[in-house]
């Protein structure tokens, strides 16, 4: 009774101090008592959930079985919305604060919401070394669906909530990349609804031009239902190499080196300030000295890139054995390094003991009760943006970050970009090594303003022939958009399909300049 009565007393006086400083003063200065007492459970129940939901569809082999069914209700969606007099856009009905971008996505409210219920593994091909999925189907549900069967795919994304669909109709990336290339590179074949209700299969055989045009569309040429993906056998652990390098010259010259080397099956760099990083590569292996494995997933362990800062900080080299679990995810529970602006004491050892097991909590949560006050802070005070370039820029793009920006730790992480038709591709008629790199966090340039510092940016990644992640906030006006990116292929089908009165153009559904 004792235990109850404390806790009655604690929680009234929160109460008191809440309304003594005004809810949205704590919910802007101390978002952390918000996080920690209430969006960490609600995190954990919706991972329970969903937990649970996809046991009992494998249980129960439902997926393939209601797919058709589902599918066919899309369609009546969609031709219901033609017998309207097709006067909206359409749209998915997913609520925008369920997406890991960080947009609020206005449109919503003013298309036509066609719902997809579509989040369920189809099928398992191991003669073709495939997996069918649905859109919404996360990382960390295709890892955990995989891994215990001896497979994985080729590139997965970090994050456990990114998703399949977002992953095509955006883009994705992992330190796998610079042998397979984006997420889209290691897809085989899409299935779409159009905008005439009809369903299409598109691969690099069958209706190509849809196939290459889809990635990086953000769902304006279709409703994505399925889509079958490369398998590659699992290895039960990552051996990783950690090397601090100094000197922006040799920073980039390593990791250039290392990026170009097809036996390292995974290439990383976390760049802590102009002059130092850590460079680390990864090989796949089912061989382990045991002194030297690393659970970094973990509840209780370190935040990674905490961790990869200690080789740094010691000026020496060093080497372990990573669950491939645990590697595939390793900056999930950090969120990257976001959730240190959050949680700040988040790394803290009786934090992680205590409460790591609740950690990370649900970005989509973090954005559905970040309310307007932060939301204007984060988008004037914060910055998470991903660039593109080619290899052969990366000093030069450092240099410009650290100017523009001056945000650290940066994420370095290469890709081979094949001469593929579509949205993105490198200039030459080759394929082309390119490295994104990944800034999060609050920029440390003194009179920072998040347009002007931002257009600068992406003037310099055009220039460059770079390309901007379409998740984060973009600033360019129709005609920089589209220099950035090639819309002949975009256009022509946008043309053909009848989908200028079905959905919006891209840019009008990303740009800042264009979204009201």
């Amino acid at each position: 009774m004792s235990a109850v009565w404390s806790l009655g007393a604690g929680l009234l006086l929160l109460m008191l101090w809440v309304r003594h400083r005004g809810l949205e003063a704590v919910l802007v200065h101390h978002r952390w008592v918000f996080v920690c007492l209430f969006l960490l459970p609600l995190s954990i129940l919706f991972d329970i959930y969903y937990q649970l939901r996809a046991w009992a569809v494998w249980r129960l082999h439902s997926a393939p079985r209601q797919h058709a069914q589902r599918v066919r209700h899309i369609q009546a969606q969609v031709r219901a919305w033609q017998s309207e007099g097709s006067g909206r856009y359409m749209c998915t009905g997913r609520p925008g604060w369920l997406t890991v971008s960080l947009r609020v996505g206005k449109y919503k409210k003013i298309h036509k919401n066609i719902m997809i219920n579509l989040m369920d593994v189809l099928e398992v091909d191991s003669e073709r070394k495939v997996v069918r999925v649905e859109p919404l189907v996360s990382m960390g549900q295709l890892t955990a669906h995989l891994n215990p069967m001896g497979w994985t795919i080729p590139v997965v994304p970090e994050l456990d909530d990114l998703t399949v669909g977002g992953l095509i109709m955006g883009t994705g990336i992992e330190s796998s990349s610079h042998i397979y290339g984006l997420f889209q590179h290691t897809c085989v074949a899409y299935e779409l609804v159009l905008a005439d209700g009809s369903l299409v299969r598109c691969s690099p055989t069958e209706n190509s031009d849809l196939f290459y045009a889809v990635p990086w569309s953000c769902g304006t040429l279709g409703f994505l239902v399925a889509a079958e993906i490369k398998m590659i056998p699992a290895k039960k652990y990552v051996k990783i190499h950690y090397e601090p390098v100094r000197g922006l010259q040799k920073i980039c010259e390593k990791f250039t080196e290392e990026s170009k080397k097809k036996e390292n099956s995974f290439v990383e760099g976390l760049v802590y300030s102009l002059e130092e990083a850590v460079i680390m590569t990864g090989v796949l292996t089912d061989e382990a000295e045991q002194s030297k494995i690393n659970r970094i997933g973990n509840y209780y362990k370190p935040w990674f890139f905490k961790h990869v800062e200690k080789y740094l900080r010691a000026d020496r080299t060093g080497t372990e054995y990573i669950p491939s679990r645990h590697y595939y995810h390793r900056h999930t529970r950090s969120i990257f390094w976001e959730l240190q602006d959050i949680i700040p004491f988040g790394n803290n050892p009786i934090f992680r003991y205590l409460f790591g097991w609740m950690v990370p909590p649900k970005i989509s949560l973090l954005k559905l009760t970040q309310g307007e006050a932060i939301r204007k802070l984060y988008e004037q005070h914060h910055v998470v943006q991903d660039m593109l370039v080619p290899m052969k820029s990366l000093e030069k793009s450092i240099q410009t970050f650290h100017v523009d920006l001056n945000v650290y730790p940066l994420w370095l992480c290469p890709f081979i970009l094949p001469n593929n038709p579509g949205m993105v591709h490198p200039k030459g008629d080759e394929a082309e090594l390119y490295v994104d790199i990944g800034a999060y966090g609050e920029p440390k340039r003194k009179q920072f303003e998040a347009r002007a510092s931002m257009r600068q940016m992406e003037k310099f990644v055009r220039s460059v022939h770079g390309f901007q992640m379409l998740y984060a906030d973009c600033y360019m006006t129709r005609e920089e958009f589209w220099d950035m990116f090639d819309g002949s292929l975009y256009h022509k089908l946008r043309e053909q399909m009848n989908c200028k009165d079905a959905f919006p153009e891209v840019y009008d559904k990303i740009c800042k300049a264009a979204r009201h």
